[in-house]
């Protein structure tokens, strides 16, 4: 897919991995939306000329008429999610806190396959470009998903959900011409990251074989979500994208 010319969602666009890709988005052309519960959506749009929804992607009513402002979008990507502090399934504090549990999954699961489902029905009513595409959606997992780090019960499941129904996802909707790829990125620099302590922060970049000069910049992040966007056979796949990151057991 051109994506120059393309109306585009992004959801949790107004921050980190949503705000790089909605400006990359708009810098290819695309006519974005900026979808965020937060205020900082609505100071992203503005900057990029783009429009802005609130919502939450939980919200079905809030985000169905989000969406209805760009019914013409071919080009979904949804960033929005949470993190959790580090727990494990049952510690000194007892057993794991079961609302924290379904928070996470609430918003990074059930979140996203609002997201999925809301984008799907919207592509299907658009007239076909080439070989038959109607649109893409682009989800976001984790490396956390194939590879959870201690205390990160409640994300990992939630994540690995989010890989377990990409390609379900792609296949219900292969015979409307709409695709979902999921990017599984590693470390990147978003604020969610820094809400770890410094000597954290610095033990998990000594994970990274290469590149470990940073971390992942969001920008890298938008580059491959674009790239998605106009591979057409790019389908029902789980891309990584961490330097080769493999995190460290810790008993």
């Amino acid at each position: 897919m051109n994506v120059e010319g393309q109306g585009a969602i992004v959801t949790g666009g107004g921050s980190g991995l949503g705000k790089a890709t909605a400006i990359a988005l708009a810098n290819a052309g695309a006519r974005v939306l900026v979808v965020d519960r937060e205020d900082s959506g609505a100071a992203v749009a503005k900057e990029i000329g783009a429009q802005f929804a609130r919502a939450d992607v939980t919200d079905e009513n809030a985000l169905q008429a989000a969406f209805a402002k760009a019914p013409d979008a071919r080009i979904v990507v949804n960033t929005a999610g949470m993190g959790g502090p580090p727990i494990r399934t049952a510690g000194r504090k007892g057993a794991y806190p079961l609302d924290v549990f379904r928070r996470i999954v609430e918003v990074n699961l059930v979140g996203a396959f609002n997201v999925a489902r809301l984008a799907a029905a919207q592509m299907s009513s658009l007239e076909p470009l080439d070989r038959g595409e109607r649109g893409v959606i682009v989800l976001v997992s984790s490396v956390n998903a194939q590879d959870a780090p201690v205390g990160t019960v409640a994300y990992t499941a939630s994540k690995a959900g989010v890989e377990g129904m990409t390609l379900a996802i792609a296949r219900d909707l292969a015979p409307r011409g709409v695709r979902c790829v999921t990017i599984a990125p590693g470390n990147f620099d978003t604020p969610m990251l820094h809400l770890a302590p410094k000597e954290f922060l610095d033990q998990l970049i000594e994970l990274v074989p290469f590149p470990n000069d940073r971390f992942g910049d969001p920008a890298d992040f938008a580059r491959l979500a674009l790239s998605i966007c106009e591979n057409v056979m790019l389908n029902g796949e789980v891309i990584r994208l961490d330097g080769a990151v493999r995190h460290a057991q810790h008993r």
